[in-house]
């Protein structure tokens, strides 16, 4: 039994060590070109001659709380009212959802219709439902409770621009971060996830995965892609992997600005990183082929699929290795030099989060890497659902798509 735990031990060091130094010079990357482009970052105007049609799909099940404040924003749009559509699909609601978005398709017909789906079976089927009646050139897809900053389709056309981009993933704020420590830390963790990592594999050319809102998609590249998996617990994923399977383009846009909110209680949290992460974990299973393909972006993308068991492994590593200090098991000189090299390959990491998360929030305050700790006990949080994700997959449970609960909370106000 020793033995077996000091193997499961050493592989487990090195596969965490492996992940650490791998992504650490992709979130340096990305922390650089942050400091870079903040500097030269500027007001996006609108100067396109013939700009692009949009269609904007919204699924929407028991939104009554949030639907008008999101619909109220995309008429604000800074965009030809003429060049864009919203469609709201009411998918199963049992609440006043429907009855909100009829009056402002009423009042709005030129620029919202409303499409009913009697039957809720997920969000990627009500997306597939919404496709089917949009006549825009691009796709975008914003849940419920966003609220899209003005110029939000003005700044992603520039992206498309380039032919060979066929998706955009903008930047999600949290608008409720002052809520409770949570949300804070939620807040905090999107941040530097989208202003560092996604920046940085897009600096470098590598796997940008689309987020499930604030995102736009050519409409004829997913209509050859069958559009969305409707048995996809993480459709947004999916996606990204089979657009980077037949050599699309992803961008990350971070200048394409939207509001929404985070959840506030554990509770959602542990719902809505369960199907994150379990479905994540299925795409990876789903599309281990991409190997047989070896690019820089594919390998990536596999690394990126990897995320969920690699939260596994390292909370694994750290109950075996608590067993072993009770079983008098003597730590050899490779297994201690391997957790050495962990432990600073993590902390680095940290510390480069830590650099950038004061760089990022607005006021700038060096006070905000005290955070950090709390990252730690977060992230011992998400790894207890990784590993409870993995148990629902091997006892094969039901897949069942739950969606996050809204409250309409904002703590701070916004920018139109």
């Amino acid at each position: 039994m020793i033995d077996l735990i000091h193997a499961v031990l050493i592989c487990v060091f090195v596969l965490v060590l492996a992940w650490s130094l791998y992504h650490l010079p992709i979130i340096t990357v990305g922390f650089v070109h942050l400091r870079r482009s903040s500097k030269k970052f500027g007001k996006m105007f609108f100067a396109d001659v013939n700009p692009p049609n949009f269609s904007i799909i919204v699924p929407a099940k028991n939104e009554a709380k949030v639907i008008g404040r999101l619909l109220d924003a995309l008429l604000r749009l800074n965009y030809p009212k003429d060049k864009f559509e919203v469609i709201v699909v009411v998918d199963g609601s049992t609440d006043n959802t429907f009855k909100i978005c009829a009056r402002y398709a009423e009042e709005h017909g030129e620029n919202i219709r409303v499409v009913c789906k009697p039957v809720s079976d997920g969000k990627p089927s009500a997306l597939n439902y919404g496709l089917k009646h949009a006549k825009g050139e691009i796709i975008g897809i914003f849940d419920a409770d966003s609220i899209p900053e003005g110029n939000v389709l003005t700044s992603v056309c520039k992206y498309f621009r380039d032919s060979e981009v066929a998706a955009v993933q903008g930047r999600n704020f949290s608008m409720n971060a002052e809520e409770n420590r949570l949300t804070k830390l939620i807040s905090y963790e999107e941040s530097v996830w989208c202003e560092t990592f996604l920046r940085g594999k897009d600096v470098l050319g590598l796997f940008v995965h689309l987020k499930g809102s604030c995102q736009f998609i050519r409409r004829d590249v997913l209509e050859q892609l069958g559009g969305f998996d409707g048995k996809a617990l993480s459709e947004d994923m999916d996606l990204s992997v089979r657009l980077v399977e037949r050599g699309y383009k992803i961008k990350y846009a971070s200048d394409v600005r939207s509001w929404q909110e985070t959840p506030s209680r554990v509770g959602q949290l542990f719902k809505q990183r369960t199907r994150w992460f379990r479905g994540t974990m299925e795409v990876a299973l789903k599309y281990g082929k991409l190997m047989t393909r070896p690019t820089k972006k594919n390998f990536d993308a596999e690394l990126t699929l990897l995320g969920p068991f690699i939260l596994v492994a390292s909370l694994v590593s750290y109950l075996l290795a608590f067993y072993a200090s009770f079983a008098a098991f003597q730590f050899d000189f490779m297994l201690q030099f391997l957790m050495q090299l962990s432990v600073l390959g993590t902390s680095i990491t940290l510390i480069v989060c830590g650099l950038a998360l004061a760089y990022i929030s607005k006021p700038r305050r060096l006070t905000n890497v005290l955070w950090l700790p709390f990252m730690y006990f977060y992230w011992s949080l998400q790894a207890f659902i990784a590993l409870y994700a993995v148990m629902l997959i091997i006892l094969r449970r039901p897949r069942i798509w739950v969606k996050t609960d809204k409250k309409g909370t904002m703590t701070r106000a916004l920018v139109h």
